[in-house]
This record gives C-alpha cells, structure tokens and sequence, in this order.
C-alpha cells in the first residue's frame, strides 16, 4: 500500500476530531470572527465537532472537551486560544483526566499569531488556516507515552544568601539531601550588610543567624563555601556538577577572616555586615563532583555600583550610596542630638532616590555594555524612607531631604513608612528624570560643605537649593553576573539582566532548562519576605520533581528508523545538545554496524536531525514529516 494510500485509509478511521474555539474573553474575538472560523472548520472532513467559549482555558470550557471524549463523540482534540506555552499543560491535563492520551492534542494558536497582530478579514482567514492546519496535523497523532527517567534524591542550591539558605532548609526538611554552595567564606548575603530590616526593624542579624545556624546544624545539608561551580552536564534528575573549593580570592574576605581572631568570632558566628562564619578556609584547591537530581539558583544581586562623578560620587567624599550609609548609621552614637560620621557632625542630609533604577534611554548613561536598568528595583523607597525615620527619631538636630521621583512603598507596612516619615519632619522634594538634581560645592563658608540643587515640582518647579553635610544615594539592585554559571547551563537571560523564568504567572521559579529552579533576587528585585516565599517555592516545586524518585519527560523526542538509516553521522553533527545523539555497535541482518542512538532525557526535539538526515531515517515523535506535509497542505487549501 502506498503512503497516500495508507494516509487515506487513516484519515477514514480519525473522523473525530473535535475543535474548541476560545474568545478569549475579547482578545481574540475583538479582531477575530470566532463564530465564522467555527463554521468554516465544521466543514473539514474528520472533524466532529467544532465548540466555542468565552474562556476555554475555565472549568466550564474544559468541561466541554471532557464530557465529548467521555461520551466518545472525539478521539482527538484541537484547541484554538492563546500560546500553547500558557495553557498546553491545562488542555493536556484536561485530557488525561477524561480518559484520552493527552498528546492526541494539537494547538492552533490564533491570539498572538493572528488578534494581536492582525484586524478585519485578514485575521478570521488566518485563523481559519491555522485552525485547519492543525486539524491536519491530528488526523495524524498517534498515543504518545512520557519518557521516565531515574532522579536523584538530591538538590544542590547555588548561593548562600538569604534565599538559599530557605531554599536548603525546606529541601531538608522534605526529606532530600542537599549541597549549598557559596563562593565567599560567609553565608548571609546582601541581608547580612544590613543593620535592621524595613518596615518593622527586625535585626537583619537575629534573621541570617538563625536560618544559617539551623543550615550548619542540619545533617542533610552539606554546606561549601569558597566553592563555585566550574562543570555541569546531564539533565533533569541526573545532573553531574563540577565544584570547585579554593582559599577566599576576594581581598576583602581574606582581611575579615584575618580578623576573626581578634573579635573572638569563629565558625558558625555572626560577623557584622559580614555575615555567618561557616568554617575552616580552605589552604588549597579541592575539585568534587555533585551528582543530583535540581538544581536551585539563589545568586542574588549587588548593589548599583554609580559611575564616577554621578551624584558627585567619588568625587566628595560627603556623598555615598546607602549600603555605604547603612553601616555607619549603626555604629554612630544613638540620642544625640546630632549624627556623626567619624567624629563629625551631620546636621543635614540629602536621600536621592533611583540612582540606578527606572533609567531612560536618551536621559540616562548606559554601563560598559550600554544596557540600562530601566526597572524599579522595589524595595529603595523602603529603605530610604526607614533610614530618614530613624535619624529623625534618634538624632532629632539632623534635617533628612528626601529627592524623589515618584514614593514606592509597596508591601504590607511599608506605606506606613511614609507617613511616619512626613509626621518625622522630613521634607520631601520631587524631580523630573531629566532634571534631576545637582550636587555642587558649599556656600563657601564652610557651614555645609555641599548644596543640593534641583527643580522642586511639588512648588511647581520652583528652583531650591538645599545646603547639606552628607548625599545618600538609594541604589537599585543588579543581578550578580553569573556569565559562567549562563553559559554552562545553557541559561536565559532578560533584557534585564536577571534569570527569566518560564512564566512569571504559570511557571514563576523554573527555567527552560528542566530541573534549575529560580529563588530570590537572581531572578528580580525583592524584598526579603518574597526572596523567601520564591526560596519556598523552588523547594517544593524541586520536591515534587523528585519524590517520586523518578521524572516524567514528554515524548517529543527524535527516533531513528534503523531500516533506513546507513550511519553516516550526519545527524550527530547537526545534534544541538551535545550528548543526545551517540553512535554505537548494533547487529543488523547478521552484520555489525554503527548506529546514532537517541538519549531521550537529553533530546531537544528541534529536530536538527532530520533536517540533515538525506534518508529521511529519523524522526520527531508528535511531529513528523507527514504531519508537516498534512499541515501545509492544509493551509494552501483552506
């Protein structure tokens, strides 16, 4: 029989098919005649019945599917809606749940595709196409099964901050075995450079000394400091991760530990704005290898390092960044009536918000890569306006000015913020990004030794000029660079700068890369409680990954046709993923041959392969030479 032959003959068995229009609640039937695209799909042949609704992704539409494949009226199911990427899992699990293999599905997207970007005429015929296309490609599905692989009982977390050590704990006490690595000598992170935390003052010490005493003190926990990763190989529950321990190569680190001794401190205490000691240092370099099952990234970010001159800084030494202020606010003497800063007193102060945050292309300068960080970075109005309060409230003679562009105190208690600070005295004064105020020398009389000018809009740009002793910048977060750890890991990365996750919705701490999860401010600015709450997520998504004690992968992964194919290798050049594809010795018609043989955890399903493949001996499982001939065929004929 023939393929066309054998194609017919198919087409005669999978005559139902059922087609499920989504309106997406306007987004799509505002550009796209929904009733009319149900009308003209009703008319293919193998199509059984073709439904519209208002949300296809609610209960009501899912139901819809459910009870035509219970009562049998469809064996294969398209849905027309939003990217497959939002809502393939939803229709899948749908299926399943009905009783149906859920990879006898195919999704036609005709929001992104066709409403967005199409209006009139034009997008109800796409649609149409895209539609029809798809009910092509089902006439061809056939029952897929998941691939299982074997997982490891073991998660290694990446970064010893705040967030990774939550990350450790709630592993741990689900059951798993962890590794935490951390590059410095101390855990903490940026938490551990603070003093008290915003909005209701807890010690920033009391909070990573006790969440690192309880990592230390945990069995199932093995923690490496001095240790970053330098390989990684492997997928999902079978990962295999080169470390590597060396002495501290940071001069500031070997000087704290230097220090150690004469403070009394030692392994598990807490060092101010240092963070928790975890142990011996390493004397030399110590390579091991990780095999586990997740990894969780819990990098963390810096501080916004401002340019040279920016603000003044580094050009006065009256002007520094508020992780620079957060410090000597804490060491200076508390009930005076003035601040002082080494012994000099700081009767006004001068808060410059967005330094480094909400950038504008055109009015902002870019860093060496020319990217800006036009996001807010959260959590810096916070921050300053619990600064301003507490040098109001403790040292009464100081005045607090506060520049700003617009006051974000999101967060439960963190408006409060601001209302304590206009109750305190402060004077708040507000600018334009593309004025923003100027930092020029004193009066000369040696009263201030700075004045801070700027268009005040609040007094409808009224110019004032403000005399101050010392300029606080309120820098905005970055994500700490981690090119090593993107490259090896094959990693995305956001316009921004920070890790992107699959989807901030649907799939909030996973990457692309199956098995690395996403917790704390690697991924964006957050404030402790949510670096955290993200932190506890990636546990228990990691958890569910692993407990079963093995992965579930989908099966659209590449097969080779051992009758066609002749071993010419073709396909392993082409692999994208190195590893997917080995050659090896089989017997075939009583002869030794050498064969491509597919790793299925470790195939991509692009399908590189069978572009190159001049026999057309292998395959993508769930998309397939003939399902992409069907579909074209569709689409000139519709």
């Amino acid at each position: 029989m023939t393929e066309s032959a054998i194609k017919d003959d198919e087409n005669k068995k999978l005559d139902k098919i059922g087609v499920y229009v989504c309106y997406c609640g306007g987004n799509i039937s505002d550009h796209v005649d929904v009733e009319k695209v149900r009308e003209e799909v009703e008319k293919i042949p193998g199509v059984a019945v073709a439904r519209t609704n208002m949300f296809m992704c609610s209960d009501p539409g899912q139901e819809l599917i459910a009870e035509d494949i219970k009562n049998g009226t469809v064996d294969r199911v398209v849905v027309a809606s939003c990217a497959p990427s939002l809502h393939e899992a939803t229709f899948r699990g749908t299926i399943s749940r009905a009783g149906m293999n859920p990879y006898l599905y195919e999704h036609a997207n005709i929001r992104e595709q066709v409403s967005w970007v199409h209006h009139g005429d034009i997008a109800t015929r796409k649609a149409s196409r895209l539609v029809a296309a798809a009910v092509g490609k089902a006439k061809w599905l056939k029952p897929l099964e998941t691939i299982k692989v074997d997982a490891h009982r073991h998660a290694t977390v990446i970064g010893g901050g705040i967030a990774g050590l939550r990350a450790a704990l709630d592993l741990s006490a689900r059951g798993f075995e962890v590794a935490l690595i951390e590059k410095s000598p101390f855990l903490g992170g940026n938490t551990a450079m603070l003093d008290r935390v915003a909005p209701h003052g807890e010690k920033a010490a009391d909070l990573v000394s006790q969440l690192a005493a309880d990592v230390l003190k945990d069995p199932s926990i093995a923690v490496h400091t001095c240790t970053q990763a330098v390989g990684f190989k492997g997928y999902i529950g079978n990962f295999s991760l080169e470390a590597r321990t060396a002495p501290p190569d940071a001069d500031g680190d070997r000087d704290k530990i230097s220090r150690l001794g004469e403070t009394g401190k030692g392994p598990g205490d807490f060092v101010p704005f240092t963070g928790t000691f975890a142990g011996k240092v390493p004397e030399a370099v110590d390579n091991f290898t990780l095999e586990t099952g997740v990894v969780v990234l819990a990098t963390g970010f810096r501080p916004y390092s401002p340019k040279e001159g920016e603000y003044g800084y580094g050009k006065w030494q009256e002007v520094m960044t508020l992780p620079e202020f957060i410090p000597k606010m804490s060491e200076s003497k508390k009930d005076a009536k003035f601040f002082e800063i080494n012994g000099r007193q700081i009767k006004s102060i001068a808060v410059i918000h967005c330094v480094g945050s909400r950038q504008i292309p055109g009015i902002h300068e870019g860093d060496e890569s020319g990217r800006l960080n036009e996001y807010c970075s959260r959590n810096c109005c916070s921050a300053s306006l619990y600064a301003a309060n507490q040098i109001r409230e403790n040292y009464p003679g100081t005045r607090v000015y506060e520049f700003y562009r617009d006051i974000r105190t999101y967060g439960r208690g963190q408006e409060e913020l601001y209302n304590e600070a206009s109750a305190n005295g402060v004077v708040f004064l507000r600018f334009e990004p593309e004025a923003p105020p100027e930092i020029l020398p004193g009066d000369g009389r040696g009263t201030h030794p700075l004045l801070v000018r700027v268009k005040d809009t609040l007094s409808f740009g009224e110019e004032v000029e403000v005399p101050v002793d010392l300029v606080v910048l309120a820098v905005g977060m970055e994500p700490n660079p981690v090119p090593e750890l993107v490259d090896m890991m094959k990693l995305p990365v956001g316009a921004d700068g920070f890790l992107l996750e699959v989807h901030p919705k649907l799939r909030p701490v996973e990457m692309s890369v199956f098995g690395i999860m996403l917790a704390g401010t690697c991924q964006a600015p957050m404030d402790i409680g949510e670096a955290c709450s993200a932190a506890g997520a990636a546990a228990v998504k990691a958890s569910t990954i692993l407990g079963r004690g093995f992965v579930e992968l989908d099966p659209f992964v590449a097969e080779v046709d051992l009758g066609k194919c002749r071993g010419n290798g073709d396909c392993m050049e082409a692999c994208l993923n190195p590893g997917a594809l080995e050659m090896v010795e089989m017997e075939l018609d009583g002869a030794k041959v050498q064969r491509p043989r597919v790793l299925p955890a470790l195939c991509l399903g692009c399908g590189a392969c069978v572009a190159v493949c001049k026999e057309n001996a292998i395959q993508i499982s769930g998309w397939t030479l003939n399902q992409y001939e069907e579909m074209v065929d569709m689409i000139v004929n519709s």
